[in-house]
C-alpha cells in the first residue's frame, strides 16, 4: 500500500467518524469550529502560526497548478486564501488565531465540488506536508480536523 493510499484510509476513516459524531456533539461554536478536539501539541509540533503559513503557501501553489482542480482557483487570490486558510488551520489546531471567513457551506455553495475533487485536494494537502516534514502522525491529526468540512464543502452528491 503506497503513502498516499495509507492517506486515504485514514482520511476516510477520520471523515466516517466525524461525519457520525458530529450530531452527537453539536455545540455552539463558530461555523470554522468543528466538533474535534485538536491532538496535544499539534500546533506546535507544525510550526504555529508560521508554520502553518509556510504550509497554506505552499497548498495554494500546488493547488492552484493542480490539473485535477486547479481551474476551480484560477480566479482565486492566493494570498487571500494562503492567509484564510492559515487563520482556520490555526484555530483548528488549538493555536491562538481566529478564522474569520465563511463557513465551509457558504464558501462552497454553488462551486459543483464532486468528491473526486474533494480527493484531489486532499492529496494536494498531503502532498504539501510531506514537502514541509510534517509526520505521518501530525498529517492524519490535521485531516482529522478537516475531515468534518466534507459534509459542507463536496457540494455534488
Amino acid at each position: 500500500m503506497n503513502h498516499t493510499t495509507k492517506h486515504l484510509l485514514a482520511f476516510a476513516a477520520f471523515a466516517a467518524m466525524a461525519l457520525g459524531s458530529a450530531a452527537a456533539v453539536a455545540q455552539s461554536t463558530p461555523a470554522s469550529a468543528y466538533p474535534v478536539q485538536p491532538a496535544p501539541g499539534l500546533y506546535q509540533a507544525i510550526g504555529e502560526k508560521p508554520g502553518i503559513r509556510a504550509l497554506m503557501d505552499d497548498f495554494v501553489v500546488r493547488l492552484k497548478a493542480d490539473s485535477r482542480i486547479g481551474d476551480q482557483f484560477k480566479e482565486t487570490n492566493a494570498e487571500n486564501l494562503a492567509s484564510q486558510l492559515t487563520d482556520q488551520v490555526c484555530q483548528l489546531a488549538g493555536g491562538p488565531c481566529i478564522y474569520k471567513g465563511p463557513d465551509m457551506k457558504t464558501a462552497h455553495e454553488g462551486m459543483e465540488i464532486t468528491r473526486a475533487h474533494f480527493n484531489a485536494l486532499v492529496e494536494v494537502l498531503q502532498a504539501s506536508m510531506d514537502a514541509k516534514g510534517i509526520s505521518f502522525q501530525r498529517q492524519n491529526q490535521i485531516l482529522a480536523l478537516l475531515a468534518p468540512m466534507y459534509r459542507d464543502t463536496v457540494t455534488v452528491r
